[in-house]
């Protein structure tokens, strides 16, 4: 399958097709990472559950980012 990279606003991004959506059960608004790999880029759907335990490390960090600080010393 080819895709075309297209301008969008002041950004780039790519269409993906909406049958490729419907197989993978994703929709706007999902989130995927996507990471380089073996000169390309793979795509992989988040889980929700991972992705609420990240924003909970993150706030946990920002609150206690001067305790973490001293104990990183």
């Amino acid at each position: 399958m080819n895709i075309t990279i297209r301008k969008i606003g002041n950004s780039e991004g790519i269409i993906i097709p909406k049958d490729v959506l419907d197989r993978l059960g994703l929709k706007a608004g999902d989130t995927l990472a996507v990471e380089e790999k073996n000169g390309g880029l793979v795509m992989t759907p988040m889980d929700d559950e991972f992705e609420r335990q990240v924003a909970h490390a993150e706030r946990f960090m920002d609150k206690y980012k001067v305790a973490l600080k001293k104990l990183a010393e």
